[in-house]
């Protein structure tokens, strides 16, 4: 069924530098724009994600490049956001908007960048996203075929519904249910294993529940959030150990308290080995020699 427009409806999508909005950058930006009687026009921008502080490229997260294929050096030679913020807006101005789960991520992330530019250029960009209405795909296909376990229950397991819903014991049976029946139902896709099954999402693994910190390739604890997000836990003790007593002080999880505690434990523990070790060990010959001279010279301190 073609869309009944009485203006332009902007369909749009952008890939990001990472998730944190305040942060991370647009890298790229498309945006398909309906127009009424059924006219479509296309366009998709690659922006040099821009850090306007430090007046550097701002880099790519590795999880994010994991997603989006897209590569530091593959934006080296694009134009900033800034620079074409006017064609931007041209586009955006006489249209509302429309996306998928856009309105909790994508549409923040296209209005910081905007503000970002305006700040920057010290120009009046006249756009405000805030009177556009704003048509999630994701919150429609969520209101009409529900995403909960009794839901999910039908589909999978032969159109009936479970009694009891909401019962914990019901609801549990019938999770174990659904399970199964997602491996009836996908033989080709997903791998009876609880391991396979546990990472079938894809998304990083989390070192604590609320994903504050996040294991690194090299099974490292990597911080996921703020000034030091992208940085080894290891790292950020070795130059800010203040940052843990931060964390232990401020508005986070239990969980997450635990988890910079128990590291910290662990990094304070290697700290205490190495110093030892290193006063234990046998002077070298250089350092016996120097020893000699300065006892030699009567110069021992």
């Amino acid at each position: 069924m073609e869309l009944n427009l009485q203006r332009p409806l902007l369909f749009f999508d952008i890939e990001s530098t990472g998730l944190n909005i305040a942060a991370d950058c647009i890298c790229e930006l498309s945006f398909v724009k309906v127009f009424p009687g059924g006219e479509t026009r296309i366009k998709t921008w690659r922006f040099k994600p821009w850090d306007y502080l430090c007046q550097r490229q701002y880099p790519i997260a590795p999880q994010a490049s994991a997603v989006n294929g897209i590569k530091d050096e593959d934006l080296a030679d694009c134009p900033r956001f800034c620079d074409q913020v006017e064609e931007v807006v041209q586009w955006l101005e006489d249209a509302d908007l429309a996306g998928f789960n856009s309105a909790k991520f994508d549409l923040p992330m296209l209005a910081e960048e905007i503000e970002r530019a305006r700040l920057y250029l010290h120009k009046d960009i006249d756009i405000d996203l805030h009177s556009k209405l704003m048509v999630d795909v994701q919150n429609i296909y969520h209101y009409m075929e529900p995403r909960n376990l009794k839901a999910a229950y039908r589909f999978y397991c032969g159109g009936e519904d479970f009694e009891n819903a909401h019962s914990a014991e019901a609801d549990t049976l019938a999770t174990y249910r659904v399970l199964k029946g997602q491996l009836d139902m996908y033989p080709d896709r997903l791998k009876n294993d609880v391991t396979a099954l546990a990472t079938v999402t894809g998304r990083p693994r989390t070192v604590d529940y609320a994903g504050r910190l996040i294991l690194g390739e090299n099974g490292e604890a990597v911080v996921s959030f703020g000034k030091h997000k992208g940085k080894t836990a290891r790292e950020v003790w070795r130059t800010e150990p203040a940052y843990f007593a931060w964390i232990e002080g401020g508005d986070f999880t239990l969980d997450t308290k635990r988890q910079f505690a128990r590291l910290k434990a662990q990094f304070q523990k290697e700290q205490k080995e190495q110093r030892e070790a290193q006063l234990n060990r046998p002077a070298t010959p250089d350092e016996l020699q120097d020893l000699a001279s300065r006892f030699n010279t009567g110069k021992l301190f």
